[in-house]
């Protein structure tokens, strides 16, 4: 209870700051960067916005997410890629920002958070997709290792997936859902932790340790999850 009446307060403060043009009642991250977003473009995977930064105009692209034109928002965790192209918007970006942290409110500095952000993947359930990836050789199936993950906890194994999401910088990781057509029940996909930048479409060969029943607290617990995945075999789609 003690814990959640303190994220009850912090998520006041941040509410009484946002839109009032006033400062925030708690620290800013020493990264947080201010931008208007002239133009949104909305894709099933990103949304691209046409940032404002002081007078200093450029492209950002966040996962998809309800963006409106002319609204302030602030960042901290970004990513510059250049000769970027969308294929869903058939369009080349000399340069762009892939930003792993877009809000309403200035980013806190971590003094100021009671605990660390935990990605939102946790609680949000994924979207089986239309995704057919080949095995990789030595490797596993999703379906094997949610069938059975018993038989894979505390080892470390091989497999290929396509990107359905991708959250940077939380908890000093990069979060990675991957699904590669197969499934057990009702599970199809798998939730890794890596340093690797990936984009959403990606195929991709991960390795790395199989960890199960993770509870993070706050309520985010994964039955199964790939920590500290190495990535291999990239293609980009």
């Amino acid at each position: 209870m003690k814990n959640l009446n303190i994220l009850l307060l912090f998520a006041f403060l941040i509410h009484s700051c946002t839109g009032t043009g006033t400062k925030p009642e708690y620290d800013v991250d020493p990264n947080n960067r201010e931008i208007v977003a002239e133009e949104v473009l909305q894709t099933s995977s990103y949304t691209y916005i046409h940032a404002n930064e002081k007078g200093k105009q450029y492209w950002l692209a966040v996962t998809s997410t309800p963006t409106e034109k002319g609204k302030t928002y602030y960042f901290s965790q970004w990513m510059e890629m250049t000769d970027f192209h969308s294929k869903e918007l058939n369009r080349d970006f000399d340069q762009i920002l892939f930003v792993g942290d877009l809000a309403t409110y200035p980013i806190p500095a971590k003094s100021a958070m009671t605990t660390q952000p935990i990605p939102q993947q946790a609680k949000t359930p994924n979207t089986k997709q239309d995704v057919h990836v080949e095995a990789v050789e030595g490797g596993v199936r999703l379906q094997e290792l949610l069938e059975d993950p018993n038989k894979f906890s505390g080892e470390k194994v091989k497999i290929r997936g396509q990107v359905t999401k991708f959250n940077s910088g939380i908890m000093g990781k990069n979060w990675v859902h991957i699904q590669d057509g197969t499934s057990f029940g009702e599970a199809f996909d798998l939730t890794i932790t890596t340093n690797e930048m990936l984009t959403v479409g990606d195929v991709a060969v991960f390795e790395g340790l199989i960890t199960l029943n993770k509870d993070l607290g706050s309520g985010y617990f994964f039955n199964v999850l790939m920590e500290d995945a190495k990535v291999s075999n990239q293609k980009v789609y």
